[in-house]
């Protein structure tokens, strides 16, 4: 059973590559972390220290060699694709560098696909729910736009809304800001701490930008595969 507010914990997880062939190269050395519902964590470190394979095991896109991801309490190393598929589309929201958007959907269309994907055809109450949140990123009034009608501040601020509308538990924020001019992606930011705060919805961000990790109020700092600070 996961502890009140834990929202995700990681158990000796390891990755490796080439497993059994000469070229085997581990490249996650049993890591171990909890996240809060309340928290808002930077994840930073060099190039080729395991970010990325680091956040595609949170995000249930790759399974572990080892070791055990705890999701809401649930253990997920030994899922199947459907399970974990159907797990990452209720707890866990997206936010990438590149929004991703669909083009030929409207903004509003775009923030609604994750809980199409997951349930289908969407009914009122949860279109509501996505223009509440086009609203609380400031673009009510550019639902019926397309992505090529939207600057790109306002592109990543619809893949934020896209990222919300399943209510998830945990939101993982890939270089959020990596695309966007000092002003945007202050704004870009403050949005994602918002949401943290109104939703209890834990925020895990990966950036190089030391300004962005220091405004953040925990960093996870990853060398070689291994955890060397977190505070």
């Amino acid at each position: 059973m996961a502890d009140a507010g834990e929202v995700l914990r990681l158990e000796g997880l390891r990755k490796s590559y080439n497993i059994g062939r000469p070229n085997e190269v581990e490249v996650l050395h049993g890591i171990d972390l909890r996240l809060d519902s309340a928290d808002f964590a930077a994840l930073v470190g060099p190039s080729g220290s395991g970010k990325s394979t680091l956040l595609n095991l949170i995000g249930l896109l790759d399974s572990p060699t080892d070791g055990e991801l705890y999701l809401q309490g649930r253990p997920t190393r030994s899922m199947d694709d459907e399970a974990r598929t159907a797990l990452r589309g209720q707890h866990i929201g997206f936010v990438f560098q590149f929004h991703h958007l669909i083009g030929a959907f409207t903004a509003l269309e775009n923030v609604l696909m994750p809980w199409m994907v997951a349930n289908g055809r969407p009914d009122r109450e949860v279109t509501d729910i996505a223009r509440g949140l086009l609203a609380e990123v400031g673009l009510e009034k550019y639902a019926d736009r397309r992505p090529d009608q939207l600057s790109g501040g306002q592109q990543q601020r619809v893949a934020i809304a896209r990222a919300l509308v399943t209510r998830p538990s945990l939101l993982l924020a890939d270089e959020p800001t990596g695309n966007l001019d000092t002003k945007t992606a202050a704004e870009v930011f403050d949005l994602l701490r918002r949401f943290n705060t109104r939703f209890g919805c834990a925020v895990l961000v990966v950036t190089h930008d030391p300004r962005l990790s220091e405004q953040c109020d925990r960093t996870v700092t990853l060398v070689d595969g291994n955890i060397v600070s977190d505070g």
